[in-house]
């Protein structure tokens, strides 16, 4: 029985279906690959320069966000520091091909004098090029608003909230509630010596003699950051993580 049925099977049946099975699988893999390869060459031919400039224009940033600054109340509750939100145009040297130039372009629109443009190139040589300088603190609003309308025109230039303190009181109590002032080189070092230079990496200021200064652990809160995608003009494209800093609401004596 076994001998009768070999004979009945059709051997060359067999094979021409198998080389027909193997035919069209090869043939598949080849469409597979076919397509690959002109997918391939789309992207690295054809959109190269398009993903190329996308390469090189855009980064990630991880930008810091100052905490608000506690506020100081007397014991019958009356405030003696209050916040203020102001606004500063801050430029990145790096990003800027020629300085002068800029300056210049700029001087109209946010009414820039020789002192802010000496105190800024001052900063600017003390700190990072690829680092933020304030060129110009405290611009009004009609300065922002015309700002904005050019702003597509100053890549690596962009105007940034911070708050201010302001002491309803001013010189009578300014022996008790003391000051905030720019933090300098000798603050940098106690502020790193403590582990604490990076919770200062969105703030200029920190509180010195008087109340601001003897609670400035409590005044100052703690700094949050954006993790943010940017173009090659310092624009952010895309927020894509946010850890929201922490306040200090308020301290009474």
């Amino acid at each position: 029985m076994p001998l009768l049925r070999d004979e009945i099977r059709d051997h060359s049946a067999e094979e021409m279906l198998f080389i027909r099975r193997a035919a069209i699988a090869f043939l598949l893999v080849v469409v597979c690959f076919g397509v690959l390869i002109v997918n391939l060459y789309h992207l690295q031919v054809e959109q190269h320069d398009f993903y190329q400039t996308r390469s090189n224009q855009n980064d990630i940033k991880m930008l810091p966000i100052a905490p608000s600054r506690g506020l100081i109340f007397d014991r019958n509750g009356i405030p003696l520091v209050q916040n203020i939100t102001l606004y500063r145009l801050q430029v990145i040297p790096s990003k800027i091909p020629d300085m002068a130039a800029l300056l210049q372009q700029l001087t109209p629109i946010v009414d820039l004098t020789p002192d802010d443009i000496a105190s800024f190139r001052d900063d600017m040589h003390h700190t990072s090029r690829y680092k933020a300088v304030t060129l110009k603190s405290d611009l009004s609003d009609v300065q922002v608003a015309r700002f904005a309308v050019n702003e597509f025109r100053f890549p690596g230039v962009t105007v940034e909230s911070y708050q201010q303190q302001e002491y309803p009181y001013g010189a009578e109590l300014a022996h008790v509630v003391g000051y905030v002032s720019k933090i300098n080189d000798s603050d940098l070092q106690r502020l790193a010596k403590n582990g604490e230079e990076e919770n200062y990496a969105a703030d200029r200021n920190i509180g010195k003699q008087g109340i601001e200064g003897y609670y400035e652990k409590a005044l100052h809160g703690t700094t949050g950051y954006q993790e943010v995608e940017v173009d090659n003009h310092g624009r952010v494209v895309r927020l894509l993580k946010e850890m929201p800093p922490v306040g200090r609401k308020k301290t009474s004596i």
